[in-house]
């Protein structure tokens, strides 16, 4: 697996552009042991680098064929707010910086580095190399965090600012970008996220500290075409379904997650209302290989992923309530029948993202690092 990252470091020069190669993914599940004797419960107090991991079909490989990181490091200017992968060309990125500039670069000599096998596996900080970006922005007034790269025009990207200013920039001859001069205007604070739509190559929603979402046609800059009043906080984050394009995600600072109809948008028309985490949601994004399934990350440190199309099962329940008892265990009260997993050990969660190939597959960052796994019940999922 490859991916691009961006620090945050206390030292504004150490920042950089994190470009990783994660390899021999295998490991799905530490193995149980089997016995009770001392030397299995030996093992399983190991460290992960000594433990014995399992695949899918159960096999148990050697601490040899752990996962392995090799990672080369970028110099940035300034932390990094965000950072976006173009899709058509994903050694093309952008990141945003609290410099209050917007940076365009190619990683593609990095990525072949790495595919190459000369870069290092790292077991901490690699050198930083210097290089430089394709392209500045400076025309944002303020920092910001939102940014998108559109999935059906290669190189077309939208940027927005704390100063609820949003600008477009078009692809233009020599791996140049024009953005145009005058923005989009409409929010009354701060732009917090932006999505391209799947289908609509003109279209994109925007999120804003001032409660709405928004839908904007490039066409026209002055108004949005639609903005409803979308949370009662702050709405952080937006996802817009790739599988079911009428879709939208959003969540807030109060820890609320809601899904919108586009075919019946308007003030507070949400379709789904979830209030599980108890502090500002982070980031969300739908699956890419299933429409109903979406996940979630929260400053509580959790991350949950949902399955819209679940109800609650009265049979259902009270026959693992029976196994609990049996185990002398207890239900959660009160838990969402939609919510499917929590992943938690993460520290100021930050984004998630899903693997565009591998089913299920998820990475995670947040202030500690990153990780990447694959809750064995989507495998359920999938198969029904």
């Amino acid at each position: 697996m490859l991916c691009v990252a961006g620090t945050q470091a206390d030292v504004a020069a150490n920042n950089a552009v994190v470009v990783v190669r994660l390899s021999n993914i295998t490991g799905m599940k530490r193995k149980q042991p089997l016995g009770g004797n001392d030397e299995s419960e030996s093992d399983s107090d190991s460290s992960d680098e000594d433990e014995d991991i399992t695949t899918e079909v159960g096999a148990i490989q050697p601490a040899s064929k752990n996962p392995v990181l090799q990672v080369r490091m970028v110099a940035h200017q300034g932390c990094v707010n965000r950072i976006r992968a173009m899709q058509q060309q994903p050694q093309i990125v952008a990141t945003w910086a609290d410099t209050g500039y917007v940076q365009v670069w190619d990683v593609g000599v990095h990525i072949r580095s790495l595919s190459s096998g000369s870069a290092e596996t790292s077991t901490g900080l690699s050198s930083i190399v210097r290089q430089a970006p394709l392209q500045i922005f400076t025309g944002h007034k303020e920092e910001g965090f939102a940014l998108d790269w559109s999935p059906l025009v290669p190189g077309r990207l939208v940027t927005g600012d704390c100063k609820s200013f949003i600008y477009l920039w078009e692809p233009s001859e020599g791996g140049r970008w024009n953005v145009e001069n005058t923005p989009f205007s409409g929010h009354k604070s701060s732009v917090e996220d932006l999505q391209w739509s799947p289908t609509e190559a003109s279209v994109f929603a925007s999120c804003s500290i001032d409660g709405t979402i928004a839908i904007w046609d490039v066409r026209s800059r002055t108004q949005a075409a639609i903005s409803v009043k979308a949370h009662d906080a702050d709405v952080n984050v937006i996802s817009w379904n790739r599988l079911a394009s009428c879709m939208i995600a959003s969540g807030s600072d109060d820890g609320i997650f809601r899904i919108w109809d586009l075919r019946s948008f308007k003030d507070d028309s949400f379709i789904a209302h979830f209030k599980y985490h108890n502090a500002p949601i982070t980031s969300i994004e739908w699956s890419p290989h299933e429409a109903s399934t979406v996940a979630a990350t929260s400053a509580d440190n959790q991350l949950t992923i949902w399955d819209l199309s679940l109800e609650r099962d009265a049979e259902e329940e009270a026959a693992y309530q029976a196994q609990l008892e049996q185990k002398q265990a207890e239900a959660p009260e009160d838990l969402p029948p939609q919510l499917l997993f929590v992943h938690q050990g993460q520290k100021n969660l930050k984004e998630l993202h899903w693997h565009p190939q591998i089913h299920g597959l998820m990475v995670a960052t947040s202030g500690d690092g990153f990780n990447v796994f694959r809750p064995s019940n989507l495998d359920n999922l999938a198969a029904s």
